[in-house]
Parts: structure tokens; sequence; C-alpha cells
């Protein structure tokens, strides 16, 4: 709604932030309240204060805001606060108020993996000279305990990797995911692109502010490593479908793990690294960003 005293407060929800305007005759009075009398939200501060207005710029995580999740919507909530400055230590002339903000954005149909299953010729590694390994990359249920029925999930749901290597006859194996790579075309070279998994084993996407991204551990077996991922879409994007391409490779059981074969988390909690298995430096690399070059 275009500013004015009639609606002295407006709202554009964006891609990614929100925009809230307000007219400094907040009440239709006359009296013009000032800007240092507003903050967004945990007390984020105008970011232009023209003449007659005050507008603030945050990003949908910012300024504490928070997040529920219906079946239909992604709903952030903050609110707007005035708090009025005494102009005198004896009586006041104001009341501080509070007015409550929510962007919705809509959850059904925006994300769907339908080429998550391999579509490419499997990827092998060889063993001797007469015998390959299948390697397999699917999508699970919940609870692990099958393969999902459904390649469809909205912003808000986890994604459920299982990556797995056939070891049957040979010589025990441990399997590992040295990279993931989400793209809008089957070219995993493409632009755009968002690399989830990186460095060797890095899970680089649970370092951000709104994941909660991990390798599960324990494994259920040294030749499967199961993952999940929060669902994403790419912005601005309305084909609301990814392919995901994910580079698997596997060493022996016995070989301890090290900088070049790893399975590292980011937990927010403890703001550390920590391997599915393995001693807890060979995930120090991830923060550098740098784990060597692949044997």
């Amino acid at each position: 709604r275009a500013v004015a005293p009639l609606h002295p407060v407006a709202v554009q929800c964006q891609e990614a932030q929100l925009v809230v305007t307000v007219h400094r005759d907040l009440f239709g009075t006359g009296r013009l309240v000032r800007a240092g009398e507003l903050s967004l939200g945990a007390s984020c501060l105008p970011w232009s204060t023209p003449e007659t207005t005050v507008t603030f710029v945050a990003g949908l995580h910012e300024c504490g805001s928070t997040l529920r999740v219906t079946p239909d919507s992604l709903i952030y909530t903050t609110s707007l606060k005035y708090s009025p400055a005494p102009a005198n230590p004896v009586i006041v002339r104001s009341s501080p108020a509070v007015v409550p903000i929510e962007c919705h954005y809509p959850r059904r149909s925006n994300v769907s993996s339908g080429a998550v299953k391999p579509t490419w010729v499997p990827l092998h590694s060889t063993l001797s000279s007469e015998e390959k390994l299948p390697f397999s990359l699917r999508l699970m249920s919940d609870d692990w305990s099958t393969e999902s029925s459904s390649s469809v999930f909205q912003l808000g749901d986890i994604l459920h990797f299982q990556a797995a290597v056939d070891a049957e006859n040979h010589v025990p194996l441990r399997l590992f995911v040295d990279s993931c790579v989400a793209t809008l075309t089957p070219d995993r070279t493409s632009s755009p692109q968002y690399t989830f998994i990186d460095f060797h084993g890095c899970l680089v996407d649970g370092q951000l502010d709104d994941a909660t991204s991990t390798f599960m551990s324990p494994r259920p077996r040294q030749d499967v490593l199961q993952f999940a991922v929060d669902a994403f879409k790419f912005a601005g994007d309305s084909s609301n479908l990814i392919y995901i391409t994910c580079h698997l490779k596997a060493s022996l059981a016995a070989q301890a793990p090290d900088p070049l074969h790893k399975a590292c988390s980011f937990s927010r909690a403890t703001n550390l690294w920590t391997p599915v298995e393995g001693s807890q430096d060979i995930c120090s690399c991830c923060e550098m960003r740098s784990c060597g070059l692949a044997r």
C-alpha cells in the first residue's frame, strides 16, 4: 500500500528480505515521530530517514525474526516498535506501540528433485582389472527405512540422501561423498549452481544460518553414508526442478580417515566441524576452504 497517514506502515516481502516504510505521522495526529524512537524487531535501526518517512531493510532471518512453518506457508514474524523519548521527566504525551509484521511465502510446488535419481551412467571405481564397484545415490523416507516414494518436496522439508557402494565379495570398503552440486540442468558445470558438499567431504551447507544439514552418525554400515539437507530452490527460478550431481568414492575400511577421505558436518551449537569418524583435526581444512588435492 502507498505510504500515507491512512496506512502509516507499508511492508514489502521480497525474495530474501523485507522492507518496512513508516510514515512519521504514525498516528495521523500531525505529530511526527522521530526516527530514533522507531526500531525493527530486536533493536534494528532504520536504513534511511527521509523528511516524512523512515525505512527499514532487513534480511528475513535478521532483527530477531522468527519462522513458523504451516502446511502451506513459511511465515516470518517480526515487529515495529515505537518507544517515545520523554520530553519532560514529569509528564508524558505519547504511549509506546508495537506493530506486528508478517511475511508469508508459499511452500507448495516450490521444490522438486525429480532428477535426483541418477539418469547418467553409474559411477564406477575399478578395484581390479576384472571387478567393478557400482555406486548409488537415493532419496530416502524420513526414517531412512525405504527409498522415498515421492520426488516432490516443499521448502522447509528435509531431503534424506543415502549414498552406497556395493562391496559384496570385495575387501571391506568405506564410502565417502567428495562433493555435491545442484543445478537447473543435467550439466553439473552449468550456471547457476550451488555446491552444498565440497572440499572432499565438508557439508558446507550446514554453515548457513537457516540450515540444519548434516551427515548422519554413526553410519548404518561402512559402505553406506547418509546425509540430510534442508530443501532449497534457486532464487528467481520458476521451473521448480533441480538436478543433484554427487561425486562418490570408496577407500579401504582399514584405512584411517584423513583430510581427503572424510565426512564432516558443521555444528552451530559448538561452532566446530565434526567428523562421522576419525580425529577432529581431519575437518580443520573445512574452515580454511582448502583440503588439498585428491590422490
